[in-house]
């Protein structure tokens, strides 16, 4: 499965709030066939970086859009190396 790293941006942004927007994520993206791995949060430069799988960006954008309404600004497929 393809692996994205989205970026959003979001002025005044906590983390508090992106973990609620997590949830909401986890809690639908089955339906997508897609799954978010794990996120960042950089609160003083108003980010938030999310890992997902997905079979492409549309599906990721699709999770956050249907969830919450925050679509990542954003959205690049990486691979991941150790």
């Amino acid at each position: 499965m393809p692996l994205f790293m989205d970026m959003h941006d979001i002025e005044g942004v906590t983390a508090e709030a992106v973990a609620g927007a997590h949830e909401k994520d986890l809690a639908i993206q089955e339906g997508f066939g897609v799954t978010y791995r794990r996120y960042w949060v950089d609160e003083t430069a108003g980010r938030v970086f999310c890992l997902v799988e997905a079979p492409d960006a549309e599906a990721a954008h699709a999770v956050h859009r249907e969830a919450h309404g925050l679509v990542a600004d954003e959205i690049f497929q990486v691979t991941e190396h150790e």
